[in-house]
């Protein structure tokens, strides 16, 4: 089927307006292509530093030049549940690379916070910055010009966004992402939201609530819910970076070690060594990024990629807009419910079907882009396919199920939940942001109440725990954006909001902040540019002020006569104690030069 004419029309679109920029950036990884492998022509001294340490075989072949050497990026840490698996990872690797001839070498290390352990702290300010500090240690791993080709080890929020600029500025070199798959499922995400609410409320205690978290973050992998990490997942498959198949599978499991080997295969098979050349900055076109975009609406994905997709984009001299986001929104419909969309998890939504059902379904529907390179050498089409293990131990494809083993989950796209996608983009006399809509009831998709202003997460929790927050209200908290402090998720506001709604109050919130993929039921216009830091129009807004938040018709607006809305003088805010402490001191020149949320908010 050829693709639908909103999807062919906002492709052609990307591709236009990035002409000049997209061509420039072919020029220059096709000549970086043409040099290489650089490790040929390193003087004697600069290879012998680079081999010094491997053992004798991997030595001997690295001494001959011929065999390809794959470098592996790691953000292998044991804090973050998602990355813990990784830490055997380099030497099945470097195992498997040896069984095909060839050498593995881990090219180095890049940050990997985790948003769940920051959350409503401090060190949450940094979050953000981490994805560009991630691209720039990307970009020093790869600089020894000893590779061939790289595997990616990222999983989490900011870490895949950073391993990907990195890998395109590196676009010469063939690459696969390689997932260690979610955690099996805990208690449930209702449960889970239920004793959270409870603590918010005061029924419940510390205690309580520790043990309902630990029983729902309780072992290596990705956390269950539908957030970030999860939605990276789901881009490196859509967009064809990872082994089919590859996104969803259990850690420490015989498929997942089986798909890592497998991942090692083929980086070698695509290497400029082998007959399949496929470098990774022309798998990431604008056809990819599309995919991309449109998988986040079908599945009501992270908004946070409202910024990654953006970012990720432009290092590939690609220039993605909101609206393009928003003109894809109109056409895909929302397939999947996943918490907190539903009350499924991811390990529920892979037995369901998962990304091979859905892939299916929109390459039918015309929704997805057939035709693009892949890290499989296919494709998209090469994506509906589930991986198994065959008597041999090694990864055999199957097509899956044609039809969705539990529609609650996830559906065909002729009978989806709802007709348009999972994510809004707003415009108005506040300036623009976005909203996730996915996880909101639709009698909440408009929301008009007088503004409640704060300029912390802290302060609008002692507003409520006074119980001077009540009734009606857009609660709204700025200062929040990247110029300000970094933009940190702000999900320390969703208890006591989710309190006052589900009391019949008609409750929305409205930041220059983020709240990421586990946005729940309360409708929150976030990312809003141009930041109230830089004197933008959320800084006008005073208590009482009537603000109206449209999800419907896309619109964010103060309800103020213009006269006296452009009269108004911007609040400001002392910003001085989220610039040190915490490592937040040597954030500032992130700060000074970080970009608007609209544009990807990077410093890079």
């Amino acid at each position: 089927m050829t693709v639908h004419a909103r999807i062919g029309e906002v492709t052609e679109r990307i591709a236009q307006r990035s002409r000049d920029s997209r061509a420039r950036y072919l020029d220059r990884i096709r000549a970086a292509a043409a040099k290489a492998p650089v490790r040929k022509a390193l003087g004697c001294a600069n290879l012998a530093h680079g081999f010094a340490a491997c053992g004798t075989g991997d030595k001997a072949t690295l001494m001959t030049g011929e065999a390809p050497n794959i470098g592996i990026v790691t953000a292998y840490n044991d804090m973050l549940s998602a990355h813990q698996p990784y830490e055997g990872y380099p030497e099945l690797i470097r195992r498997a690379a040896r069984e095909a001839g060839a050498v593995a070498q881990v090219a180095g290390g890049v940050p990997a916070m985790c948003d769940g352990v920051t959350q409503g702290e401090a060190g949450m300010e940094l979050s953000l910055f981490s994805r560009d500090v991630i691209a720039l240690s990307t970009g020093i791993a790869l600089s020894h010009q000893m590779f061939d080709g790289a595997l990616y080890l990222g999983i989490c929020d900011k870490i895949v966004p950073g391993l990907v600029i990195g890998a395109l500025s590196f676009g010469h070199l063939p690459g696969i992402f390689v997932p260690a798959g979610p955690m099996p499922s805990g208690i449930s995400n209702e449960e889970k939201a239920r004793t959270r609410q409870l603590y918010a409320e005061g029924k419940v205690g510390r205690a309580e609530l520790l043990d309902s978290e630990a029983k729902s973050y309780h072992a290596p992998g990705t956390c269950t819910f539908y957030g970030t990490a999860n939605s990276n997942q789901m881009l490196m498959e859509l967009m064809g970076l990872h082994v089919p198949g590859a996104t969803f599978v259990n850690p420490n499991t015989p498929l997942r070690e089986a798909l890592t080997v497998t991942a090692v295969r083929r980086v070698l098979e695509i290497t400029a060594a082998g007959n399949a050349f496929t470098p990774i900055g022309e798998v990431l076109d604008e056809r990819a990024f599309v995919n991309g975009v449109v998988g986040l609406h079908a599945t009501g994905g992270s908004t946070n990629h409202t910024l990654h997709l953006v970012a990720m984009a432009r290092a590939a001299g690609l220039v993605l807009t909101w609206e393009d986001f928003a003109d894809l929104a109109e056409v895909v419909p929302l397939v999947a419910r996943v918490y907190p969309n539903g009350s499924a998890d991811v390990n529920h939504f892979r037995a369901a079907g998962g990304l091979q059902f859905l892939i299916r379904e929109f390459l039918a529907a015309g929704l997805l882009h057939r035709d693009v390179r892949t890290v499989w050498g296919t494709g998209l089409d090469g994506y509906t396919v589930a991986p198994a293990l065959d008597a041999d131990g090694r990864v055999g494809f199957a097509e899956s199920p044609a039809a969705s083993a539990n529609e609650a989950v996830l559906r065909p796209a002729a009978n989806p939940f709802q007709p348009t996608g999972g994510l809004t983009v707003l415009g108005g006399n506040l300036g623009r942001g976005v909203i996730k809509t996915s996880a909101v009831k639709p009698d909440r998709h408009v929301i008009e109440a007088p503004a409640r202003v704060f300029h912390s997460q802290d302060e609008l929790q002692q507003a409520f725990k006074a119980g001077t927050l009540d009734g009606d209200v857009i609660a709204v908290v700025r200062f929040q954006g990247p110029k300000a402090n970094g933009m940190p998720e702000l999900h320390k506001l969703t208890p006591p909001l989710g309190v006052l709604q589900d009391r019949g109050h008609r409750v929305a919130l409205v930041t220059d902040g983020r709240m990421s993929g586990a946005s729940g039921k309360v409708p929150a216009a976030i990312h809003v540019t141009p930041e109230a830091a830089e004197g933008g129009p959320i800084a006008r807004i005073r208590d009482g002020d009537r603000i109206r938040l449209d999800a419907t018709a896309g619109t964010l607006e103060v309800l103020i006569e213009p006269a006296e809305w452009a009269a108004r003088t911007p609040a400001t805010a002392d910003l001085e104690p989220n610039q040190s402490g915490v490592g937040r001191d040597l954030f500032g020149h992130f700060r000074a030069m970080v970009g608007p949320a609209d544009q990807g908010a990077s410093a890079l």
